[in-house]
């Protein structure tokens, strides 16, 4: 069963290379590098924590729209988490330190993101929320910084749900959900337990609910990639032992 889900994802993965492979061509023939691909990306997700805060300040609470348009380019943004890994490829333009750039903007990208996030929450009063998107931020760091701190130590560590593809669906998709939700349902609607004034839902938790669940998953990979580590490596050091 562990093996299968690489494999599907190697397919997935390989699916949108087809569909991006005009694009990729293309900014390659504008004369654009790996790294200034990698640039864009982190420009646009600061466009996405800007509608973010924008939404926070000019916005009303039952008004979701700034979290759609903010899915939207989440999405868009995400595009080029992929373009730059194909530009430096086909490019013939891979480089140490490109890998290395990608890598520290992509964290730069996600933390930058989260703040958005958090703002548009604790602004509207979404306190328990923001908690959960705070937690999730904390989560999908550790998913990267584990896999970085095993690979340098010599140990793959890849496996686990809720990795940075995954993420950002996961954020893009369910904002704009949340934002044609509220479009077609005309704001912000809430549910109530029969017979009480407990809330149990409202529009908002189209996107609220999958962050939560993120926050749970993302911790989990992270601790569960530091648990499949410490068994490589304990074996690792019994081999040099051994020697």
């Amino acid at each position: 069963m562990n093996q299968s889900k690489p494999k599907f994802r190697d397919r997935a993965q390989q699916m949108i290379y087809v569909v991006i492979h005009p694009l990729v061509k293309f900014l390659i023939k504008l004369g654009l590098t790996p790294n200034a691909v990698t640039l864009i990306g982190l420009v646009l997700n600061i466009l996405v924590t800007a509608i973010f805060i924008e939404g926070a300040e000019k916005g009303n609470r039952g008004e979701l729209s700034y979290i759609g348009w903010a899915g939207a380019m989440v999405l868009f943004a995400g595009v080029f988490d992929m373009l730059d890994g194909q530009v430096a490829r086909l490019g013939k333009m891979s480089s140490s330190f490109g890998a290395l750039f990608d890598s520290v903007l992509d964290r730069y990208s996600e933390l930058v993101l989260f703040l958005g996030i958090c703002y548009y929450l604790i602004s509207h009063h979404y306190f328990y929320s923001s908690l959960f998107a705070f937690v999730a931020m904390i989560g999908s760091l550790m998913v990267s910084y584990t896999r970085a701190r095993a690979e340098g130590l010599g140990v793959e560590c890849k496996e686990g749900l809720m990795q940075r593809p995954e993420r950002v669906i996961t954020i893009g998709v369910s904002a704009i959900a949340c934002g044609i939700t509220a479009y077609f349902i005309g704001g912000d609607y809430k549910v109530y337990l029969p017979g009480t004034n407990l809330q149990v839902f409202e529009t908002i938790s189209v996107f609220t609910i999958p962050l939560t669940i993120m926050a749970i998953l993302t911790n989990y990979t992270a601790f569960k990639r530091l648990i499949d580590a410490k068994v490589a490596l304990d074996l690792k050091d019994k081999q040099q032992q051994d020697a």
